[in-house]
Order: C-alpha cells, then structure tokens, then sequence
C-alpha cells in the first residue's frame, strides 16, 4: 500500500511538479503552525510568572485609533489580557515561538520543499530581511484583531483561562496564515536548485581529447 503511495505520488509529482511542491509547502507550513500552538500556551506562561507582564512594550507610533488612542506597531501594553496587553512577556513569547518556528521551517522547506543546493547564507540572509518585513506587517494589522478576540473569548463568552488560550490559538493561526501566503513566492526565490558541476569525462570516453 505504502509502495503504491509513493509511486503515485512519484508520478504526480513528475507530472505536476509545481502543484507538488506546493503540496509539500502546505503540509510543512501547517506541521509548523502546530508546532507554534504547542509552543506558545508553554512559552506564555513561563514569562507569566516573571514581573515582564507588567512592563510595558509599545513602539513605533504609526498613527490612531478609532477612539483616538496612539497605534502602535507593536502594542503590548502592561497588565495581563484581556484589561492590559499581555506587557513585555507576551512579545517576547510571541516572538520566541515565531523565531523558533521559522528556523524549522527554513530548513524543512528548503531541504524537502525546494530541494535547494544554492548558498545557504545567502538564502538565509534573504529570509532573515523577509522574515523582519512580514514581523512588522503581521505586528501592525496584529493591532486590529488582538484586543477583540481576547475580549471576546474571555470576556464576551467568560470562558476565562480557557479562553486566554483559545485567543492565543486563534491569533497564532493568523499570523500563520499571514506567513503562509507571503512565504511561498519568497521561497520560490531564495531556494533555487543550482546545475550540479559536470563530472569528469570516464576513461575511454571517445570524445575525450589526449596530447599527442
């Protein structure tokens, strides 16, 4: 049965190999997503307990809200959710879980995704730039949704603790799709498969030239 999986898949593959390779990105991408809902809930809740909840984390003033308070890029105000924003300790767990994840997920794309032989330095120095760029876009339009659905799971539906992380996995599902969509044209780029060099000509071969 297995035998007969893979030679399906062989000959898809060979036939579609774009639809293929998407296919393996899809699966990867969403292996990692899991990874991120593991993560996140235990990385929360160790800087729960450190006094960070309480320091206030908000930067780059991009404009404001509809009640005419300051919009931040990055807006964690202190205080536990739902009242304050989570504070340094919830960026902080959310940008170790995202750190973590897309180192994964570098290497599991470009090695089974794209089967990429290219520079890995370059490679990884395009997906570092690209990886800060969507962080800052995913962190801007993070201040549109964050606040209601913890409100609402928390608050509006008082589901309380449970709630807390059933906001988390919602959130982080976001941010992953916001990466998914973005990451696959980028990879496409960065992780190409170079022409291997030539191998020597084998001895005998007729075309080979030899001095006089």
């Amino acid at each position: 049965m297995l035998t007969r999986l893979k030679a399906s898949w062989s000959a898809f593959a060979e036939k579609r190999p774009g639809v293929a390779q998407f296919v393996v990105f899809f699966v990867l991408s969403n292996g990692i997503t899991v990874l991120q809902l593991a993560l996140m809930p235990a990385i929360k809740w160790l800087f729960g307990m450190t006094s960070l909840v309480d320091t206030t984390f908000q930067v780059w003033p991009i404009g404001s809200n509809p009640d005419g308070s300051q919009y931040f890029v990055f807006d964690y105000a202190a205080g536990a959710l739902p009242s304050g924003g989570g504070g340094l300790a919830y960026f902080l767990a959310v940008q170790i879980t995202l750190l973590i994840a897309q180192i994964i997920n570098f290497f599991a794309q470009r090695t089974i995704t794209f089967k990429s032989n290219s520079s890995i330095a370059k490679a990884a120095t395009w997906y570092a730039i690209a990886y800060v760029v969507i962080t800052l876009v995913a962190a801007a339009l993070q201040g549109l949704y964050k606040a209601p659905i913890y409100e609402l799971f928390i608050d509006s539906w008082g589901l309380g603790g449970t709630g807390e992380t059933l906001a988390d996995v919602v959130t982080m599902i976001i941010n992953a799709a916001i990466s998914f969509w973005v990451f696959f044209p980028i990879f496409k780029v960065i992780f190409k498969q170079e022409p291997e060099d030539g191998a020597p000509a084998a001895a005998g071969d007729p075309t080979e030239v030899r001095a006089a």
